[in-house]
């Protein structure tokens, strides 16, 4: 557990520790090197979400490490990945929706 700790302190606040700069604040940069950035960005976002994923499943599924995963442990990690993962999606998709909401909005006072 102290291991796990200390690596969380070094993730920093709500963005995950992404001090990589967005491709929208290079402003004029080479286009190349901006979809290097952006590629990079979402690599390390998968990386973070891997890693909340297993950390989390974990917690929850193994009660005590053993020579081998048992069928319950291994049951309830398939499901907790599953969860995660559609719990994920559902956000995502929801954030979706609310841009697109949003700018359909700012569309319509535009007019």
């Amino acid at each position: 557990r102290e291991v796990r700790g200390a690596a969380r302190e070094g993730r920093g606040g709500p963005g995950g520790g992404m001090d990589t700069p967005s491709a929208a604040g290079l402003g004029g940069a080479d286009p190349q090197l901006q979809r290097f950035i952006e590629v990079e960005t979402q690599k390390q976002r998968f990386q973070q979400l891997v890693h909340q994923m297993t950390e989390l499943c974990w917690e929850k599924c193994m009660d005590k490490p053993g020579p081998k995963l048992d069928s319950r442990a291994e049951t309830c990690f398939v499901n907790c990945v599953e969860r995660f993962i559609d719990t994920s999606q559902f956000i995502l998709n929801r954030l979706e929706q609310t841009q697109k909401s949003k700018s359909a909005f700012s569309e319509s006072l535009s007019d």
